[in-house]
């Protein structure tokens, strides 16, 4: 799977008494899909994955991939403790029809969690997995640090396509780039203009499903309303690629650089909020525009290291809200924003409107 671009770390809104509010998923998702990202992660650390159990965490799966469109790249965030609740969460994702999975180290155990036993844990978890997997390292919230060298040797696995690195560190990025660069090749299916091809594109032409159909007239004419089959939707022209280990940036604040450094793209919280602003800095570095990129990503910069970096989930549902997307509250025992809090969110965001 290729995963070049910006990709959405998308929230999971709540009613008011905390139930998943399923309607406001599909709202967001459809809004994501009409814009120009990559695709997005269900179920990361800005979904509150965390706080889901695993019935719900199937639900908010299924709800968000029948609302993506086919072309997205869909992520699914599927860290559990033990390796084999984990398979179990993989394989909904591809009964889903994702792409791929995102895979946090463990942490409970981290006294005795040595890289031994994390790469057990990663490697026993991708040779079941019937989906590509991504790692994730989160150091901010896992009490570990992927070592750069179990990375470089994770990326032989033919199952572990890349990783998410959300350390906010451009030498590691860098570093993880260079370790990784000679890691085993993969040849992929691509659109011809080079843009990744999805399961979901692929089902799409393989199984159409009848969406609204065809009343001949005489039908009308005589008062019966028969529903004649759809027309089957067109190939796809495919052509392939070669990638080798694909390194993603973490951090809003440091996605120019991250590019700069050899990262192929980003999955991003802030872009839950601002998408086509985390998109832009993207497109300008494609153009080799670097003046462009960083005067793009200077724009997102406050808004990113107070609302994703301080306030946290609450600064960045309450974003959502305000930005036109569907936020709503988090889960206890998170809280939400003050008044003088959501005032603030709304001046770092008045100039950065979707």
């Amino acid at each position: 799977m290729l995963l070049e671009g910006i990709f959405a770390a998308v929230t999971t809104p709540f009613y008011s008494d905390e139930r998943i509010y399923f309607r406001k998923i599909e709202a967001n998702m459809a809004r994501y899909s009409r814009s120009l990202l990559a695709g997005m992660l269900v179920l990361g650390s800005t979904g509150e994955a965390v706080m889901l159990d695993d019935e719900e965490s199937r639900n908010v799966l299924r709800v968000a991939a029948e609302a993506s469109a086919p072309e997205k790249v869909l992520i699914a965030g599927v860290g559990r403790e033990g390796v084999g609740t984990t398979v179990a969460l993989t394989e909904a994702a591809a009964e889903f029809r994702y792409d791929a999975v995102l895979l946090r180290p463990p942490s409970y155990y981290s006294g005795q969690l040595s890289a031994a036993a994390i790469r057990n844990y990663f490697e026993s978890v991708a040779d079941r997995s019937p989906l590509p997997v991504i790692l994730y390292n989160i150091p901010k919230f896992v009490p570990y640090q992927i070592p750069v060298e179990l990375i470089a040797e994770l990326a032989n696995h033919p199952n572990i396509i890349g990783i998410k690195d959300s350390s906010g560190s451009i030498e590691r990025i860098r570093t993880t780039v260079a370790a990784t660069a000679n890691s085993r090749r993969r040849t992929v299916t691509v659109t011809p203009i080079f843009e990744a091809v999805t399961a979901r594109m692929l089902t799409t032409v393989a199984e159409p499903e009848f969406s609204g159909g065809f009343v001949p007239a005489g039908n009308l004419a005589g008062g019966v309303a028969v529903a004649a089959t759809a027309p089957p939707a067109p190939a796809i022209k495919t052509r392939t690629r070669e990638i080798g280990f694909q390194v993603l940036c973490g951090a809003g604040s440091k996605v120019h650089a991250s590019l700069d450094a050899g990262a192929t793209g980003a999955i991003l919280g802030v872009a839950a909020f601002v998408p086509q602003a985390c998109v832009e800095i993207y497109l300008a570095w494609k153009d080799h525009d670097s003046k462009l990129a960083e005067e793009k990503q200077s724009r997102i910069l406050a808004a990113n290291n107070r609302i994703v970096s301080e306030l946290g989930i609450p600064g960045m549902k309450y974003a959502c809200d305000f930005n036109g997307f569907y936020g709503g509250r988090t889960r206890s025992p998170l809280l939400g924003l003050s008044a003088e809090e959501k005032s603030e969110v709304e001046s770092l965001l008045a100039q950065i409107r979707n």
